[in-house]
């Protein structure tokens, strides 16, 4: 077998432990060679300068602040089509393995550096496939992607949601978004999700279309519900209040500022053959329609919170605790004792601590305590490795309120 031959970069004596045990990132500093601009995003070889020890093989770009993410640790491996298919085929089978996809045809086939393939999310909607690319070495591969992904999944369509202000830390100058392959697109794609039924917007929609990574958590929430009155918060196109109306809650009250969203949560509830008009859908902003309810004096049996991150980074980190503080704060007003907080956080710089500590605070401003009953994180299709714990993000918390 020919070693595939890529240039070589070289990283500084002691920095080598993290990737070499099985990170993917090396930052700028830690890199030793200087690479032309011409080179950016394209792939290199890692290797420690003392006996020139190979590393890591993966793609440099010294626009970023991660210069070297990390595609394999095998020397004899080289970066091209057949690299993809066999990942792509391996983290399918893995899928499989843990999700019935008789029952659940949506869901993420390749999750950027949790699965090996940093930069990198596809997401499934039954036979539709979305693309996003975030860094520039991933944007050079893109044609080898999609014909990988052509070859492993036999896609209908694949679309490309690359539309993520992240590409621009790697200086990449647009965002694309559009139809890449297959037929095109003509409205909602309809999925199934533990048989569940979901009309998914995946050209218009929130991130790739559908918050995926929720599905199992929504699936959870159901033996919470039946015959509560349940409030969901940032119901987006209403997951929460569908699982919810299905294990038999009384009343759902689905709240979003996004009308088309809600518009959506309604024909969820119709291809589910729910009744709409024994459930709400609030087009208002949610930190508004606590206070009016607060001021009412109205409460709930079950109250969802699933709001957008509110730390998008390191520097958002306190005014976003502060949010997650409020938002609690003044939901456990509207539940009486005994009723059930469901509280998540998308944030991931925002730690398990982090939150904890803040449904802390917020239980002692509100005058009770909080009984966690369930603590769940991401499903088998968002993984996070241990090696690398900045893709664990997904925080997701029952309690009941004493």
């Amino acid at each position: 077998m020919t070693t595939p031959s890529y240039p070589q970069l070289h990283i500084k004596r002691g920095k080598e432990h993290a990737v070499s045990k099985g990170h993917p990132w090396i930052f700028a500093g830690a890199i030793h060679t200087d690479v032309p601009i011409e080179q950016y995003g394209a792939i290199f070889d890692i290797h420690v300068p003392d006996g020139n020890k190979f590393i890591a093989r993966g793609y440099f770009n010294g626009h970023s602040q991660i210069a070297f993410r990390a595609l394999t640790r095998d020397q004899n491996e080289a970066i091209d089509q057949r690299f993809f298919e066999k990942k792509f085929r391996e983290l399918f089978e893995l899928r499989k393995r843990f999700i019935n996809t008789r029952s659940t045809n949506a869901f993420r086939c390749v999750f950027g550096e949790s699965d090996g393939i940093p930069g990198l999310i596809i997401d499934k909607y039954n036979d539709v496939f979305v693309i996003q690319i975030h860094t520039m070495g991933m944007e050079l591969l893109r044609k080898t992607i999609v014909e990988a992904m052509k070859e492993v999944y036999n896609p209908k369509t694949i679309y490309e949601r690359s539309d993520v202000g992240v590409r621009k830390h790697e200086n990449l100058p647009d965002e694309p978004k559009g139809h890449v392959w297959g037929e095109r697109l003509t409205g909602e794609v309809e999925i199934l999700e533990h048989n569940v039924k979901f009309l998914v917007n995946v050209v218009d929609g929130q991130k790739t279309g559908f918050f995926l990574d929720q599905r199992d958590n929504r699936k959870a929430l159901q033996s919470y519900c039946t015959g509560k009155r349940v409030l969901n918060c940032f119901s987006y196109t209403g997951g929460f209040s569908v699982y919810a109306a299905l294990a038999g809650a009384t009343e759902t009250i689905s709240v979003d500022v996004a009308a088309a969203a809600l518009e959506t949560a309604k024909r969820n509830f119709e291809i589910n053959k729910l009744p709409t008009n024994k459930h709400q859908f609030i087009d208002m902003d949610v930190f508004n329609y606590i206070d009016q309810c607060e001021k009412k004096g109205e409460k709930f049996d079950v109250i969802i919170l699933d709001p957008p991150a509110f730390v998008k980074n390191k520097a958002s980190l306190k005014k976003g605790l502060a949010g997650y503080l409020y938002i609690n704060e003044r939901a456990l007003h509207l539940l009486p004792k005994g009723g059930i907080l469901v509280s998540s956080s998308c944030s991931a710089h925002v730690s398990d601590e982090m939150l904890q500590q803040t449904l802390s605070m917020a239980a002692a401003r509100a005058h009770c305590t909080l009984k966690a009953v369930e603590i769940r994180h991401q499903p088998i299709d968002h993984p996070f490795n241990v090696q690398f714990i900045e893709g664990k993000y997904l925080k997701y918390y029952v309690m009941v309120k004493e």
